[in-house]
């Protein structure tokens, strides 16, 4: 029987709508949900099935950065 273990995996989250979608990065998987919690939780349920198939290869530890773009204002 293999060992669970835990790992900590990022979340981006948008508001679409009355909606927020919920994606993570390292697996492609995303969900959604009406608030944020329940974005996050579907998005929880989401990996940890998607992370069941035995084929799945998780990519290593991403660095997450942000940057500024300048963008066209709007009036």
């Amino acid at each position: 029987m293999a060992r669970s273990q835990e790992r900590l995996f990022t979340a981006v989250l948008t508001k679409e709508g009355k909606w927020y979608v919920s994606y993570n990065p390292e697996t492609g998987v995303a969900s959604q949900g009406r608030n944020k919690e329940g974005a996050l939780k579907n998005l929880k349920e989401a990996v940890e099935l998607y992370l069941e198939d035995d084929d799945v290869t998780l990519p290593e530890i991403r660095e997450v950065a942000e940057f500024k773009a300048k963008i066209k204002a709007t009036a």
